[in-house]
């Protein structure tokens, strides 16, 4: 991985290359023909989740290089931000990698087991090294190793016996051992400069061609990283898997906006509704590739809600597992996918029948997915109280349930204000996500503005906030290489801006305020509900992204508000905003 990285990290010397003339010829038959066929993506549209499976010869290197760790994403070690290793170095110590332990029937039902429908495994990857038996390279796993088998082959094999979908992950453009492609030797063997052009023509393309004839039916071909590839050799690859496999979909990162579909960036899970088909990628711990020191595990909620949310958001979630180089995923990552696929196989509908949530946005205690007449309610945060608030849902109800292990038990409920309030069990039936069915007599409709929750914390996302004299817009980083976190912020301050938020409040009284933000030295901030109803305080300020306390405002009585934020005084600049978080104070 990633496009994100490859912009990232100085690669402009090389995409800026100079390239020779395609040979003419190779192009006649370009695909004009916009026609799709309505089975094609078909696994992708209804299984919504999926695994993504990072393997390769990094996998044996396991983020270590001569004596040394290199901490981030184990598939990029040889980048000059990690390891930086010389491609001759590395294709010799290929003849150490021999994952004996390789077992596609194991995988595959392991990633059945979790509820996934359909998986994406690394053919080939930056490194340049196939996993598959080329025939137009002998860096491959075949030729080049003792272990000496197509890993691709058996995935296609154990995927058909379980009625699973397989994709192929291939990194077209960037190739780090193969000279020619981007980030390789300029010069082969005998010293002759070789192109991006021959390049994709002798490898690229035909291994594609080879991937999408020699494996059986697949589902998808994941391109990564496109950087500046020009328009003609992305109509080829999808036109190449288009032709060879009408039902499978090509990744949005093939570039030029000729994918099937989009892909987020990478560890990113979506916090508003997105229309059209994407897909959000991310990782049971930090890494894609196996590191041998990355016990960060997810956990099984974890997995579940992040699943939970892509699909309230309209998208698909594919989780990535990294085996080890003995080729095997480890135990805590197939604990937590076994888990949650207990979860899943209990309530299936949500996962592959779910749509989208009315409300078009995160609840503070979880999330909503529909299905036809019925929104379900997901559980995330179950209130302790006896009473659960629900905002602005303006369709009219036939009846509410708890939904509990195949039974259902009624609920109680009543409206007041722009609020529904059903009488819940103390205690929460499930112990990851519990689900709360409510029946309608139309489609479900929501009022989509941000409901102050009388009895948990509300945190008001600044991708919600207006602004004056001061800007959104999203702020990417890595706290190793190649982990990426990603959060919308309000910068660019100017005197007198104000980010503001508009919501609904249905229990008057004091709400303790925290903002989050990153910035720098002593900063002095205002909350303001009315012209003379606000709060101001002094806080500090540092490069990493923390809530600090700012003090109770009051709401006089139920109703919509405007709730406005302004820096007073101190360093506007770098200063980026997360959001304001709202806790009502019980006394």
């Amino acid at each position: 991985m990633r496009y994100f990285l490859f912009l990232a990290f100085g690669f402009s010397a090389l995409i800026a290359r100079a390239q020779q003339p395609a040979m003419n010829d190779m192009w006649k038959g370009q695909a004009s023909n916009k026609k799709i066929d309505t089975m094609r993506g078909k696994v992708f549209r209804e299984g919504r989740y999926a695994m993504f499976i990072h393997f390769g010869y990094y996998s044996e290197l396991s983020n270590q290089w001569k004596g040394k760790t290199y901490y981030g994403i184990g598939e990029w070690l040889m980048n000059e931000n990690m390891a930086h290793i010389p491609a001759d170095e590395y294709k010799a110590g290929i003849k150490n990698f021999n994952p004996k332990n390789f077992n596609a029937d194991s995988i595959v039902a392991t990633a059945k087991q979790a509820g996934m429908k359909y998986i994406v495994i690394t053919s080939k990857h930056h490194d340049g090294f196939a996993m598959f038996h080329s025939k137009y390279s002998r860096f491959n796993i075949v030729d080049a190793t003792p272990f000496g088998r197509d890993i691709m082959k058996e995935m296609a094999i154990a995927c058909k016996k379980a009625d699973i979908g397989l994709g192929f992950y291939y990194s077209q453009t960037q190739d780090w051992t193969t000279p020619g492609g981007y980030g390789g030797p300029e010069k082969d063997e005998a010293g002759k400069k070789v192109s991006f052009d021959e390049y994709f023509l002798k490898r690229c393309l035909p291994e594609v061609e080879q991937l999408t004839t020699q494996y059986g039916d697949i589902v998808l071909v994941w391109f990564d990283t496109p950087a500046n590839i020009e328009k003609k050799y992305v109509e080829k690859l999808v036109e190449t898997v288009h032709k060879n496999q009408p039902k499978a979909f090509v990744s949005g990162r093939v570039g030029h906006n000729l994918g099937d579909y989009t892909t987020l960036g990478d560890m990113q899970v979506a916090k508003k509704n997105t229309s059209g088909l994407w897909e959000t990628v991310d990782v049971t711990n930090d890494s894609w590739g196996y590191a041998w020191y990355d016990n960060n595990w997810k956990t099984p909620k974890q997995i579940l809600t992040n699943t939970l949310t892509t699909i309230a958001r309209g998208g698909n979630y594919m989780l990535n597992v990294g085996p080890n180089g003995k080729g095997e995923i480890l135990h805590p990552a197939k604990l937590a996918l076994l888990s949650s696929g207990k979860w899943i196989k209990r309530y299936p509908q949500l996962i592959y029948k779910g749509g989208p949530s009315p409300w078009q946005h995160a609840l503070p205690w979880g999330d909503a997915i529909t299905n036809g007449n019925k929104v379900s309610l997901l559980m995330y945060n179950w209130p302790t109280t006896g009473r659960l608030y629900v905002p602005g849902l303006q369709s009219r109800i036939t009846a509410i349930q708890l939904l509990n292990n195949g039974k259902k038990l009624s609920l109680k409920y009543k409206k007041q204000q722009n609020w529904l309030l059903i009488d819940i069990p103390n205690k929460s039936p499930e112990q990851l996500v519990s689900v709360i069915e409510i029946t309608l007599q139309d489609a479900p409709k929501a009022d989509e503005t941000l409901g102050v929750d009388p009895q948990q914390a509300t945190t008001l996302d600044a991708l919600f906030a207006s602004t004056d004299k001061c800007e959104k817009n999203t702020r990417q980083w890595m706290e190793k290489f190649g982990e990426w976190k990603h959060a919308d912020v309000i910068s660019q301050w100017k005197e007198n801006g104000k980010a503001m938020w508009t919501v609904d409040v249905l229990q008057p009284g004091y709400y303790q305020s925290s903002l989050s933000y990153a910035g720098k030295g002593k900063l002095v901030w205002k909350i303001a509900q009315s012209e003379n109803n606000f709060i101001q305080n002094q806080q500090g300020a540092t490069e990493a992204f923390a809530w600090y306390p700012i003090g109770w405002i009051r709401f006089d009585k139920p109703g919509r508000y405007t709730i406005s934020v302004s820096l007073e005084e101190g360093n506007k600049e770098n200063l980026a905003l997360t959001g304001l978080k709202l806790e009502h104070v019980i006394l």
